[in-house]
């Protein structure tokens, strides 16, 4: 079976929804899974991998399995490029004319910005097997066009929770660049920073969630002159290789605050006390089901975002909130039960 999705690249979200989606296949399926660092795919998950880069090689991996699995994210989309749309398109076309299975398991819908992406995702949708999606606003929309499908929360939630361990632990930091945060924009999120760490004692760790996106942004806010010395003085910049590393970070912070969706599940999963900062309204959707503040970026910084953040401090959250969550992750493994006859 070809798993396809945006794999090994040194993105930990995408990442964990791999990890999810291979504990959730048949043991009789053997996974060929599309990766750009396929070393690192084959040294943290042991599967076969081919270059997600090259579209030829991976029409001819498809070639040798039974199956397409599209693993999580939001993969029908064209607010990256109209030209990944047509990659995905691409592998679901090729799919069905061999006759095989089309699964678009725990996917987010869009967005789709241009008039003819709604066309071919709305003709795409028709041609697969069997569909979820993480989000309510997926679901609304695909079930618009006549879609039937499955709903659940983001995969993974499918993970196995974590003991919390950081009472009295350092604040820990899930950012990346945003359009809606211009130079100065950055101001008030980093003074209220400064101030929750000095008030509280605690430093601060980067956490860079996407290396190719987030590793660079404590270094340019430096070179901007946006980081106040106490800050600069408190702050750690983490080195995190997958998964796990993350949440055993998460697991000792007194507070995680996340702009990633999956550095804020993944934080919750560790028991760890959350708050958010939306750039993408899935960041808020995430932050109501968890129960933790989250403010929106495209909005002016709010007057009480350093007494939502200091109210957060070693406040883990509702465990019965996320005990929801986990339980509706687990419809997406419905359709992946029926590969087992495809063995």
């Amino acid at each position: 079976m070809l798993v396809c999705g945006y794999y090994g690249e040194h993105n930990l979200g995408d990442d964990a929804l791999l990890q999810v989606l291979l504990q959730q296949l048949p043991a009789v399926i053997t996974p060929v899974v599309t990766a750009w660092d396929q070393q690192l795919v084959r040294r943290l998950y042991g599967v076969e991998t081919t270059d997600r880069r090259r579209l030829l090689g991976v029409l001819a991996a498809l070639g040798r399995c039974r199956a397409l699995v599209l693993g999580g994210g939001s993969l029908l989309q064209d607010s990256t490029s109209f030209r990944s749309l047509l990659y995905y398109g691409a592998l679901i076309v090729a799919a069905r004319s061999q006759g095989k299975d089309v699964i678009l398991w725990g996917q987010g819908l869009g967005p789709l910005r241009r008039r003819r992406s709604r066309i071919l995702v709305r003709w795409l949708l028709s041609l697969a097997t069997a569909i979820s999606w993480r989000d309510p606003a997926s679901t609304q929309l695909a079930r618009y066009w006549g879609v039937r499908c499955l709903e659940g929360s983001d995969p993974v939630w499918g993970l196995a929770p974590q003991p919390w361990q950081g009472a009295g632990g350092p604040i820990v930091l899930c950012w990346r660049p945003a359009s809606q945060l211009d130079r100065q924009s950055w101001r008030p999120y980093l003074e209220a920073l400064d101030q929750l760490a000095a008030a509280s004692g605690r430093p601060v760790h980067w956490l860079p969630f996407h290396q190719a996106q987030d590793r660079e942004l404590l270094a340019w806010l430096e070179q901007q002159g946006l980081l106040p010395a106490r800050l600069k003085q408190a702050s750690v910049l983490l080195t995190v290789a997958d998964p796990q590393a993350a949440m055993a970070e998460f697991q000792a912070a007194g507070l995680v605050i996340a702009m990633r969706l999956h550095g804020l599940i993944l934080a919750a999963l560790a028991g760890s006390p959350c708050a958010a900062l939306s750039y993408d309204p899935k960041v808020a959707a995430a932050a109501d089901g968890i129960g933790c503040p989250c403010q929106d970026l495209a909005l002016p910084a709010s007057a009480t975002l350093l007494q939502s953040w200091q109210a957060s401090l070693d406040l883990p959250p509702d465990p019965r909130r996320l005990e929801q969550l986990r339980h509706s992750a687990a419809i997406h493994r419905e359709l992946l039960v029926p590969l087992a006859n495809l063995a």
